[in-house]
């Protein structure tokens, strides 16, 4: 399990609304290359988006599908990865210091992702996700200018 938090300089709803645009998960998932297609309904509890990982030609098509979901607040998540496995993420979103406290927590549940689940590998799924939260504040926040000492500059 990695467990990572970040912060972004909007309201609780406002990024819960990037998070609603099914379209705009591959621009800030590492590991995702582009969308196959988004459910109308997503992120209703049961509604899926279809992305795949990886680069071409080796791409796989994996699904995510939403498990729970509380608007402006909570969104839990079964990412589907192919032969790799499945992992269940966890977005929640808290009111913090005028804007939002963002924690993400990644959990292997299925398949080689879990038989190989270890202190370096969460460690290494940690880092991936600290990158997804930056590039998700750069993209919800439409910045204009680099932060120091984020990759996003």
């Amino acid at each position: 399990m990695a467990t990572v938090s970040a912060h972004i300089a909007l309201e609780p709803q406002s990024v819960f609304d990037v998070l609603s645009d099914g379209w705009r998960y591959t621009n800030w998932v590492v590991g995702t290359s582009h969308m196959r297609a988004v459910e109308a309904d997503w992120p209703a509890a049961g509604s899926r988006l279809f992305h795949c990982s990886g680069p071409w030609p080796i791409a796989t098509r994996d699904e995510t599908i939403v498990e729970e979901v509380e608007p402006g607040k909570r969104l839990q998540l079964l990412a589907k990865g192919g032969p790799f496995g499945s992992a269940r993420i966890e977005i929640e979103l808290e009111a913090h210091e005028g804007g939002t406290k963002i924690t993400l927590t990644e959990t292997p549940v299925a398949g080689v992702a879990k038989l190989l689940r270890n202190p370096i590998n969460d460690a290494v799924l940690g880092r991936r996700n600290v990158e997804s939260l930056a590039r998700l504040a750069a993209m919800a926040e439409q910045r204009t200018e680099p932060v120091e000492g984020s990759s996003q500059q």
